[in-house]
């Protein structure tokens, strides 16, 4: 199993038919870091229903595909180019689960 320290969102969609190449002259050309430091790099299509993730270990690349029966994946709006995630982030965006609003700061005036 894969389990990396840090995943990394790649923002923009992707062309869902781009393999481990494509997705590693991504990382470097577009989002500016280098596809084998230990990081995972997450990418979603333009309907967000499918999700590719790219992690490179020590002896290889793994490149794993999630596809949606129903619902999105929760994806952050565009602006910047990239977004890092925890693992245990990465595994609500993989459920499903609309992570966004589990890391909500509460409001300053709602504390006690």
């Amino acid at each position: 199993m894969i389990h990396p320290e840090h995943v990394h969102l790649a923002l923009g969609p992707v062309d869902m038919r781009w393999g481990i190449e494509r997705l590693s002259c991504h990382v470097q050309h577009v989002l500016g870091r280098t596809p084998c430091d230990g990081s995972a790099y997450a990418f979603t299509n333009r309907q967000r229903s499918r999700l590719k993730l790219l992690v490179w270990d020590a002896t290889g690349v793994w490149l794993c595909q999630r596809r949606l029966h129903q619902g999105l994946f929760h994806w952050p709006q565009p602006g910047d180019t990239v977004c890092r995630l925890s693992a245990q982030t990465l595994q609500w965006l993989i459920a499903g689960v609309e992570w966004q609003r589990l890391e909500a700061i509460q409001p300053a005036h709602w504390q006690t």
